[in-house]
């Protein structure tokens, strides 16, 4: 069976360095989050963070820090931002080789993946979903939750979004979104649909369209024993699409009503 952990390698970057992208952008090094709270130094160390242990271009750089409207000498304010980083990284300047390297044509921050928290919501959730091709819904379940828990709010929280750290940020929040579904279909496979009920009313409150979660709490509610409750929540939908979107519920959503109509049919 697959290995729960959630612990990284272990070396010794590992342990020295630790980043959070999954939130508010964190940098802790030495005992002391490093990460900056200018705006642009903080969007620059957004963009090395996101590609750790990779050489960012310049031209990558420049656009998202400048867009289309970059400063008539943007090579050398971009250095100066690299220069005032660096000393974020490291105040004491004890550090010869520092963690943020010039490597033409742009720079890196040279630090392992493992230590940026996106990595390891990476890695539970392949770990999830290859529990899940094997039916193992109850530690599937463990990997989802694990995986979400890492997020402590909005990805990039603290940072000014040009383009590139926009479309990522966008990115990650799809990855969050089917590892929650994923969460929710485990649990519900896993035998604990009653448990999931005040999580799915919650959820389906703060996301009135989302019709993944809605089928998910038809389904918990039908296994559960509460058919009424499950078409009335099928109808109440369908009249929201309808009324909003002028669409009707997708297939599953129409196959599991149908099937709900079926058992009741069956059982009159």
């Amino acid at each position: 069976m697959h290995g729960m952990s959630t612990e990284p390698g272990d070396t010794a970057n590992v342990a020295a360095v630790r980043a959070r992208v999954l939130g508010p952008i964190e940098l802790h090094s030495g005992g002391a989050d490093r990460a900056p709270t200018t705006p642009k130094l903080l969007q620059l160390l957004a963009m090395l963070l996101i590609r750790p242990g990779k050489t960012v271009h310049i031209d990558s750089l420049v656009h998202e820090l400048w867009n289309d409207v970059p400063p008539r000498s943007v090579r050398r304010t971009l250095h100066t931002y690299v220069h005032h980083l660096r000393r974020h990284l490291d105040p004491d300047g004890t550090d010869e080789s520092g963690m943020l390297v010039t490597s033409p044509p742009g720079y890196r921050l040279d630090i392992d993946p493992a230590v940026v928290d996106v990595s390891e919501f990476h890695r539970l959730h392949r770990l999830g979903r290859d529990l899940l091709s094997e039916h193992d819904h109850a530690v599937a379940a463990l990997a989802f939750r694990t995986a979400l828990d890492l997020w402590s709010g909005p990805p990039l929280a603290n940072v000014h979004c040009g383009p590139t750290l926009a479309a990522y940020t966008v990115y990650l929040l799809e990855q969050r979104r089917n590892a929650r579904d994923l969460w929710i279909d485990a649990e519900i496979s896993a035998g604990k649909h009653r448990e999931m009920l005040g999580v799915l009313r919650s959820l389906t409150t703060a996301n009135p369209l989302d019709e993944t979660l809605h089928a998910q709490l038809i389904r918990a509610l039908w296994l559960s024993g509460r058919r009424s409750d499950a078409a009335t929540a099928y109808l109440w939908l369908r009249a929201r699409l309808d009324d909003e979107l002028g669409v009707e519920p997708c297939a599953e959503l129409q196959e599991l009503h149908r099937e709900l109509l079926s058992e009741r049919h069956s059982i009159r």
